[in-house]
Formats: C-alpha cells, structure tokens, sequence
C-alpha cells in the first residue's frame, strides 16, 4: 500500500508553525510518522516542469526523460495509458481558461472546468479543420485534452497544466522558433471559441469559458519502464488548500485524513506514505518497533518536517 499526499509539506516555516496542529488533528499520523523511516528526494519544478506529485508518479514507474527533454514530457504518456506506439511520442492538448492577470496571463485546468463530454466534442468539432490545414492532426474528443499529433520536426520543454494554473502561462509559454505555429493556431482556436454557443452556455451557468488550449507532454511509451501504480492511493484532499496557504482548511483537511487513511495505515504491514510540498518529497517507510523506545524518537519526526536550513 502506497498512500501519496500532495500538499502535505508546508514550507519549513509554516511548518513549525502547524506542528502543534498536526499532533493534535491527527496524533495516530504523528505516531505512525515517529516510527518511520523517512528519505527526502528534491523536487523543483522549475527543473522537472511538474508538480512534486507528479514527478513522484513518473520516478515510481520508472521514467526517463531524453536529451532536452523534461520530466513533464513524461505526462503525455502517463496519462494516454499506453495507447500509441512505444516509439511514437505523446502529445496531449488539454483543454483550459486563461485570463489576464498581474504577472501576465493565468490558467485554470480542465480540473477546475466542469467541462462536460458534449461541450468537449462540440469544442473539436469547431477546430479540426484548422488543426488538419496546419498539420496538426486531432483525436480523442470527449475528454479533459485530446490527443494530438504534431508536425515535423517539432519540440518543446513541457509544463503540466497543474503547474502552469499555480505559476503563471508568461512563465512557460514557448517562445522558441519551432514552435510559432502552435502559437498561432492556439491565436486562431482562442478567437473561434470566444463566442461559441459552448461559451455562451458556460457563461448562463456561471461558469468560465473554454477559451483556450495547453500543450504538454512529448515522451514515447517506452520511456515509462514500469506503467501502472498498483496499490497506490493519491489523495489530494490537502493540495489546494496548501497552494491557497489557506492552513484553517488544510488543517480541516488533515482531520479528514486522520480518520480515513490511519485504518489503511494500520492494516498495511509495509506501507509506503508519500508527503509533497512545494519543492520537495518525503516517502516515510515503517521502521523497526524498538526504534519507538529510543529517547527522543517520538520527535525525530519535526527534523525532516521543518528543516531549519
């Protein structure tokens, strides 16, 4: 049993801070916490052009990215589900909202869209055309993103979307040469949809337009050694409030996951628990029980969960 929490790492000193909270919403985690072993394993995403979790998944099925390629290029893969040639690389378009914002432009993820698979294939049928005449071929409707196959020769860094809504688009828009034509076509599906009957109906609901496209991934199959998490649980219920630093929810949160995931804990005799933060991962692997009695392992726990350098 593997259990991987997004969010659990606030920065150290936010953390010392939460400590006391931590021991009281949830003493049964401090205690499985205290007798554990812990490895720390970094985790930028400036670097990786993911989110920590994200990174974990691809590390645990064994990607590697290739020369000039990131671990976000990995996504594309993971997420198709091994659905194309293992030499073929996967490209996903992943259908998003963007505004402007102070530091430029801002994205909401498909997460965060409600978009139904109606609104998804009447969004592709109104630009396939386009895509054809540019080269850019379409497939999948009726999802979050589709699947997209891309001229020749063609190559960015990827960002995943989850990222690029905590950051900001500025940051990893592609600005390279070989790339004009995504920006244009992207240009050219951001005027079509801008007064879509989709768009007009989201809009009825109160819900934010389908305006725009983000390209991710570009790794082939065979980079993924391992595909598949067996016996593995992401719970995510910590990450977005961890990201708002919004620590009243996170730590409702944390309650929550006191009571639902200590039973899971307990009844797995090597169970693996995955703690992200903003930059870095902690996987907590049980210890020996005798370490419980050495003095002061009940607190070893704070040493690696606010680090004071």
């Amino acid at each position: 049993m593997r259990i991987v929490l997004p969010g659990a790492l606030p920065e150290p000193r936010e953390a010392a801070e939460l400590a006391a909270y931590l021991t009281k919403s949830a003493p049964n985690l401090v205690r499985w916490m205290a007798r554990a072993r812990h490895r720390e394993l970094p985790a930028d995403p400036a670097a990786t052009g993911c989110m920590p979790h994200e990174y974990w998944q691809l590390l645990a099925q064994g990607f590697e990215p290739g020369p000039d390629q990131n671990f976000a290029t990995g996504l594309g893969p993971l997420r198709a589900g091994g659905q194309s040639s293992p030499e073929k690389p996967v490209w996903l378009a992943e259908l998003v909202h963007v505004a402007p914002s102070r530091d430029g432009a801002a994205l909401l993820p498909a997460a965060e869209l409600a978009i139904t698979p109606e609104q998804s294939v009447a969004l592709f049928e109104s630009v396939q055309a386009i895509f054809d005449e540019a080269g850019f071929k379409l497939s999948e409707p009726g999802g979050d993103a589709w699947r997209i196959a891309l001229p020749e020769p063609f190559a960015q860094q990827a960002a995943s979307p989850a990222l690029v809504s905590i950051t900001s688009v500025n940051d990893w828009w592609p600005q390279e040469p070989q790339a004009r034509p995504w920006r244009k076509l992207v240009n050219e599906v951001q005027m079509l949809w801008f007064d879509h009957p989709v768009n007009q109906e989201r809009q009825q609901q109160g819900l934010p337009p389908v305006n725009s496209l983000w390209l991710y991934g570009g790794a082939c199959d065979r980079q993924i050694a391992r595909p598949g998490l067996a016996d593995t649980q992401i719970l995510e219920l910590l990450l977005a409030p961890a990201v708002r630093q919004d620590w009243s929810a996170w730590i409702g949160g944390l309650e929550t996951l006191e009571r639902d995931m200590v039973p899971l804990l307990s009844g797995a005799a090597r169970a693996t628990l995955v703690l992200t933060g903003r930059d870095r991962i902690i996987e907590l692997s049980p210890g020996p029980r005798w370490a419980q009695w050495l003095p002061g392992s009940r607190d070893t726990w704070r040493n690696w969960w606010s680090p004071r350098s």
